[in-house]
């Protein structure tokens, strides 16, 4: 647990003037002023936050994700060859998408519990104003500015980006030596406000969007399209409770009107250092017809790659 250097912190998080929306929109020089002469003081009133409250917060952890996913991917990590049974729990949409059931649903409302927590927390943090959504989200990863920096949470976003997300794309969308860095943050969609989101393609390798709704939050509309360039057609989709998506930030992607209910989501990337991001095709897929035919093999990259975290440092390089 990381030590408290300030053990006033959480009050004085607390009675921090937050920049104005309008401000932050404007990318006015003050706002990441506030949030850079800040960031000592946030991380530590997130600890001491999370020490005040530490018998009635769930601490998250990997038992939190679905058993099918989560005992495939612990099985691989310890043989890589069992790679294929991984790739064979994601359903395909089109080329370079693919979905599963990533939260435990029985675990889900823990989860959900433990993120309305850290919203009330009043603890200031920065929502994700480089996009749309830019009100009730939160913005996970340290390389950013106002981030969700209580312990146990990173502890499970790390592990979600290193031993999840990172081998997967590798696997299905062939990211290999574009995946060094990442990125994180969560979103809401309403009907009243941020309720679309227009067709775009995202700065990252790869994206994988987690639904965190709950069995009985339904909502209505949020589709999302997904264009295949390849077939020139648009295919649709509908989030379900805990249930994941992961794509190629390249292929074109937007989001219908919400007309009742909420969404709430987890996006979280992967990219090269300083950004980098694959340019072309720069994989195929294995040999159809066996078990590993969903696997994209990169040239020279083997299983045990594949399942490896890298070596180098994370940069300071934030998309927004």
């Amino acid at each position: 647990m990381k030590t408290i250097a300030n053990i006033n912190a959480l009050a004085e998080a607390r009675a921090l003037q937050v920049p104005s929306r309008e401000l932050s929109l404007k990318r006015d020089p003050s706002v990441s002023k506030f949030w850079n002469n800040n960031r000592n003081l946030l991380e530590d009133a997130w600890t001491e936050w999370e020490l005040k409250n530490k018998d009635k917060l769930l601490l998250p952890d990997e038992s939190l994700l679905d058993p099918k996913l989560r005992n495939a991917i612990n099985d691989a990590w310890e043989n890589p060859e069992k790679e294929d049974v991984v790739a064979n729990l994601w359903e395909e949409i089109i080329p370079g998408v693919y979905e599963t059931q990533f939260f435990d649903l029985e675990r889900l409302a823990d989860f959900r519990k433990y993120l309305e927590d850290a919203v009330k927390s009043e603890i200031p943090k920065r929502a994700p104003y480089g996009i749309q959504l830019n009100r009730y989200g939160m913005i996970l990863d340290p390389r950013s500015e106002g981030y969700l920096a209580a312990p146990s949470f990173q502890e499970f976003y790390n592990t979600i980006m290193n031993r999840f997300m990172r081998p997967i794309a590798r696997l299905l969308l062939g990211t290999y030596g574009y995946d060094n860095q990442t990125f994180g943050f969560s979103i809401q969609y309403n009907p009243d406000k941020d309720k679309d989101l227009h067709a775009h393609t995202d700065a990252s390798s790869a994206t994988l969007n987690i639904n965190t709704n709950l069995p009985d939050e339904e909502f209505t509309g949020s589709i999302v399209d997904f264009y295949d360039k390849a077939s020139g057609k648009t295919v649709q989709t509908k989030f379900e409770p805990g249930k994941a998506i992961i794509h190629r930030g390249n292929v074109p992607h937007a989001t219908h009107p919400i007309t009742s209910g909420q969404r709430s989501n987890l996006v979280v990337w992967l990219y090269g250092d300083q950004m980098q991001i694959p340019r072309g095709s720069i994989s195929s897929y294995g040999s159809a017809g066996n078990s590993a035919s969903k696997i994209i093999t990169s040239e020279n990259v083997t299983a045990r790659e594949r399942w490896s975290v890298p070596n180098s440092p994370k940069d300071r390089i934030a998309p927004f």
